[in-house]
């Protein structure tokens, strides 16, 4: 299924280090940690898969979820 917007994670990565530079005092420790979890969930800074399929042999890489529930 195609994606129709962007993310919050998306938002994240773009303005994520400008907006912690503007708000950095007003932030507390937990909400820096779970935005860097959503920055860097399922991308290549966590590692990979390949899946495979098993009748067309088609192939994709699927990057690993950081696995926290923010």
């Amino acid at each position: 299924m195609a994606r129709s917007g962007p993310e919050v994670a998306d938002i994240f990565r773009y303005y994520g280090e400008a907006y912690r530079a503007q708000h950095d005092a007003s932030l507390s420790t937990a909400q820096r940690r779970v935005m860097t979890a959503i920055e860097l969930c399922r991308t290549a800074a966590l590692g990979g898969h390949v899946e495979a399929c098993d009748q067309c042999g088609h192939r994709r890489i699927a990057f690993n979820s950081c696995r926290d529930r923010h």
